[in-house]
């Protein structure tokens, strides 16, 4: 790395601040700007184990970051597909109450949906829901046409590339382990040398509140690893799923619950389930650290998430022990699926910002430091959203930084 001034530094080569990066290319293309990416490959961690859904923006209260994000980057990025003729698919998605318990939580989905400006949403009754799924059992669905699929490493990959072709520097393997303020001035130390910027982005997705707290900022939040875990359809068993199956969503639990994702490649997949895990990049249920694991356990907020969530958390650990337990969830949705179906498939690990009174952040959180912007928070939607997200903090840093 060589020794050089640069106006803005993005911490972290994922889809938003490779997004970012790009969008700062094309805003202000007078600014020097440098990604800096841990790994010696961009979009290794939550981008690489996206499941690929292209989200409509239904399930995020109307007015909030999530759903003028979703409903505006999912606009962009089809367009953006297309311009770059990257591979996507609009297969649909059905959201299936299997019981008439469900249908209130349906109506008010089916309802933030259209506040949020979705378009084509429809409430469908058996018939229509078995010529959409045919091996679906519901008494009514909502079906969003206009979701999708796409390989969101692809994506990234192509921001990558414009970025670069418009003068950008992206330099991989050189994880930043110390950061020195002075006025007007920021110093990242890594492994590779130390890179000087004027200003500072963190798009660090698991590491995000560590990076905020090194650079000075007080951010009042903790990231909190859930790993994911998700069983493959056999390949005779991809017939049973056309598209996207998901449940209501239980008010009671954070997450969206086991769903079926055919991917882009062709691929089904089943779940995921929502476990803590013990290592930021905990992808294997043996992976652990322990450094990372007090730090969880020495936050107040830990323990009141905790004690809100924690038969709910005892379930998941079950069920990610159970394979039986796993597949009587999928069964609900998929009466047919058997155990012979099921292979062992991949997983995820989601960086949850946790307040400190327990309240798990619901919204995207970016927040403005002196010289800084801080992206906290972007869980799902945040890959759909990559392009509106990476649009709205180069405004910001084109706003707070000077043109």
């Amino acid at each position: 790395m060589e020794t050089s001034q640069y106006d803005i530094a993005i911490i972290g080569g994922g889809i938003l601040g490779l997004s970012t990066a790009m969008q700062l290319a094309e805003k202000a293309p007078q600014w020097k700007v440098a990604v800096l990416e841990k790994e010696e490959e961009l979009a290794t961690h939550q981008t690489g184990h996206n499941s690929g859904v292209l989200h409509s923006g239904i399930y995020y209260r109307p007015g909030s970051h999530k759903a003028q994000f979703c409903v505006a980057g999912l606009n962009n990025l089809v367009k953006f597909c297309d311009e770059n003729e990257i591979e996507y698919q609009r297969c649909g998605k059905v959201i299936v109450a299997t019981h008439e318990s469900e249908l209130g939580r349906l109506q008010d989905l089916y309802d933030r949906g259209t506040a949020n400006g979705v378009p084509d949403l429809e409430v469908v009754g058996p018939e229509r829901l078995k010529e959409i799924e045919p091996y679906v059992s519901g008494v009514k669905a909502l079906w969003a046409p206009h979701t999708g699929i796409v390989d969101f490493a692809k994506v990234a990959g192509v921001y990558a590339n414009k970025f670069q072709q418009a003068g950008g520097d992206i330099f991989t393997g050189a994880p930043v382990h110390k950061i020195t303020r002075s006025p007007g001035s920021v110093s990242l130390e890594t492994v590779k040398g130390t890179l000087q910027a004027k200003n500072l982005i963190n798009c660090a997705g698991l590491y995000a509140d560590k990076v905020a707290t090194m650079s000075g900022e007080k951010v009042g939040v903790r990231i909190i690893p859930f790993r994911g875990e998700y069983y493959t359809l056999k390949p005779e068993s991809h017939h049973l799923v056309n598209g996207l199956i998901y449940p209501v969503p239980d008010p009671r639990f954070p997450f969206l619950g086991v769903h079926y994702t055919r991917n882009i490649h062709g691929h089904v997949e089943a779940g995921p389930n929502a476990v803590l895990a013990l290592r930021r990049e905990g992808y294997r249920k043996r992976d652990f650290s322990l450094s990372e694991s007090l730090g969880s356990l020495a936050y107040p907020g830990f323990w009141k998430m905790s004690a809100k969530f924690w038969k709910i958390g005892m379930g998941e650990i079950y069920r990610s022990y159970s394979k039986g337990v796993f597949l009587k969830d999928l069964q609900r949705l998929l009466p047919e699926i058997q155990n012979s179906d099921l292979a062992s498939g991949g997983s995820g690990v989601r960086a949850q910002a946790v307040a400190s009174d327990g309240t798990l952040l619901d919204d995207f959180s970016i927040i403005e430091g002196q010289g800084s912007i801080h992206v906290l928070n972007a869980p799902s939607p945040g890959a759909t959203s990559s392009y509106a997200i990476g649009e709205h903090i180069a405004g910001l840093a084109v706003n707070n930084f000077g043109a």
